[in-house]
């Protein structure tokens, strides 16, 4: 019997996510209303057993060997090797639904690139520092967590670029794949039925501050990309509406501090009532959840600060 050429190729990049791979092949192998597809997975050169777990799979997966250059690299080895017109990326430590590659497929007729919705994993409790994702929108970041794309626009604009290197997380290739997309006239939608759940990695206080050192990079990102400045930053220069309530605070504080009057302080309430409404669910611990926030957001003032001077574009 003459196999089916599938309408969809499912991209995995993955290195050493033997925690997380075999809960990410699983629901991939049953997607419901899709028709044919295909699943690659790229073992980007891991040291763990997350080939041994790909290859025990069988079924639709097919593994390819990556170089462990970056995860845009990894995803172009599959791109290469895939056999169907629509390409569609999630990540390893990602567990797409049922309906997934259905709702995905749905929404890229009349469409070029589709982002789908991602949500944390609803099986595991979330602590107030723990890492996971969210995207709720088409926001500009373009997180190949759940991404669809026609294979001839992916080839057209050239593929992934691993043009910011940060030790092993490179920075921002689907970013600028996106953009490069949006930039050549691509239609692009948002699914919000193409769900899939983000894994949750638990974390403390330091990883959470630590964390927004990354935010140094985004003035680059905005001096490379200057339609960024128009989604997601907020009033083209901020990088949240929390982000610009923090630097109201901190210039109400030198003012205040300077004329030697409470009266500036008013400023400071927007974001103070920012740091109490994400810090209150957590109840006894609310004081040090909205603590360890605040320091949180003082490190990632100061990165974006750095990163504005280095890369001359102003992101605060």
């Amino acid at each position: 019997m003459t196999e089916e050429h599938p309408r969809v190729s499912v991209i995995v990049p993955a290195r050493n996510a033997s925690a997380t791979i075999g809960r990410t092949l699983a629901p991939l192998a049953d997607q419901r209303d899709a028709g044919p597809y295909e699943v690659i997975v790229v073992d980007n050169a891991s040291s763990d057993d997350t080939g041994l777990i790909a290859r025990a799979a069988g079924g639709r997966v097919r593994v390819v060997l990556g170089d462990g250059s970056g995860p845009g690299s990894a995803r172009n080895r599959g791109a290469a090797a895939a056999r169907a017109e629509v390409l569609a990326f999630t990540d390893s430590d990602c567990f797409p639904t049922p309906g997934w590659l259905a709702a995905g497929l749905a929404a890229i007729n009349g469409a070029d690139l589709v982002q789908g919705r991602v949500q944390p994993d609803p099986s595991v409790a979330r602590g107030p520092f723990d890492r996971t994702l969210w995207v709720d929108g088409e926001r500009g970041f373009y997180e190949t967590a759940n991404m669809f794309v026609r294979r001839e626009l992916f080839e057209r604009v050239g593929a992934f670029e691993d043009w910011m290197p940060m030790g092993d997380r490179p920075f921002a290739e689907d970013l600028w794949f996106g953009w490069r997309a949006v930039r050549s006239g691509a239609r692009t939608r948002f699914a919000p039925d193409a769900l899939v759940h983000h894994a949750v990695f638990e974390r403390g206080p330091l990883g959470f501050v630590g964390e927004r050192l990354r935010l140094s990079n985004f003035p680059a990102v905005a001096r490379r990309i200057p339609e960024f400045r128009t989604r997601p930053l907020h009033a083209r220069v901020f990088m949240s509406p929390r982000s610009a309530a923090l630097d109201a605070a901190l210039a109400a504080l030198v003012i205040a501090s300077a004329r030697r009057s409470a009266t500036p302080l008013v400023a400071a309430v927007p974001y103070a009532w920012m740091v109490g409404r994400w810090a209150r669910p957590y109840r006894r611990r609310a004081p040090l959840v909205a603590a360890v926030g605040i320091a949180a957001d003082l490190v990632g003032a100061a990165a974006l600060g750095y990163g504005s001077a280095r890369a001359r574009s102003l992101v605060l």
